[in-house]
């Protein structure tokens, strides 16, 4: 959204329920705002956790006996995220990953870091005891395994991060009051639900969205994102430059540890 704003190719439109939408999720004038949001989550199996009890923080993944897959930090942007994920629970940010990185070696020197992207394909080969997933991904996950009450899709309680896919008009739309239409659909309340039906959390359920219980027994929980308060990326910038030292910063100083 900042980008294409800067870049000068939007024009503003703010629907009816603006004022639904998180100061944090949405420009001052209009010209994007985010739909809905994905927070990185664990993703558990429950029949493969050798013992251990689920993990419902950051902290009790330190301790368990299962594997923790969180894919290739390298071209993942969920991994990445998972990454910062950690960081943030540790007192970091997007300008300072490395209580991320730390948290990783850790798994990694005590032999339990799988680099098994999470994915339905390598879920169903129980090749992915806990991993470390976007929100929607887990429960789109959850929802095609063949057992799903198997596995339990969950908000860490000691912080996360959380991300968001926005809408912009496209400033020479040939049709733009279709655009400014649809953008006032996304966020009124049926298109809110519609997305919520997809596995995604809808922005407005940051502030007056009720979700009906048939959709919401399907979600996570409002409370655990209550709870665990997953923080947006402040700096674009800081992140973008964080993101491509990553790949490198993962190899010198995770990858090595791992036996």
């Amino acid at each position: 959204g900042p980008i294409a704003v800067k870049q000068e190719v939007t024009q503003p439109y703010k629907p009816s329920t603006w004022a639904q939408v998180p100061d944090w999720a949405k420009d001052k004038d209009g010209h994007w705002a985010l739909a809905y949001t994905g927070t990185i989550a664990f993703i558990v199996n429950k029949k493969l956790l050798h013992g251990s009890e689920v993990p419902t923080s950051w902290a009790d993944l330190q301790s368990g006996k299962y594997k923790v897959s969180i894919g290739d930090v390298s071209t993942a942007a969920q991994a990445a995220n998972g990454v910062l994920a950690a960081a943030i629970a540790n007192k970091g940010d997007e300008k300072n990953i490395a209580p991320g990185l730390q948290f990783f070696t850790k798994i990694a020197q005590q032999g339990r870091l799988s680099l098994s992207n999470p994915t339905i394909a390598t879920m169903e080969k129980g090749e992915v005891e806990v991993g470390v997933v976007w929100d929607f991904n887990g429960l789109s996950y959850k929802a095609k395994m063949a057992n799903p009450d198997d596995y339990v899709v969950l908000i860490p309680s000691d912080g996360s991060v959380k991300s968001g896919y926005t809408t912009i008009i496209n400033k020479y739309a040939k049709h733009p009051n279709a655009a400014k239409l649809t953008r006032e659909y996304i966020f009124s309340d049926a298109g809110q639900l519609n997305l919520a039906k997809g596995n995604a959390r809808p922005i407005r359920a940051e502030t007056d969205l009720k979700l009906p219980a048939d959709i919401a027994k399907n979600l996570i929980p409002g409370e655990q994102y209550t709870k665990a308060n997953p923080q947006p990326i402040k700096d674009a910038d800081a992140w973008e430059a964080t993101s491509k030292k990553l790949p490198q910063l993962w190899n010198e100083q995770v990858i090595v540890e791992m036996k």
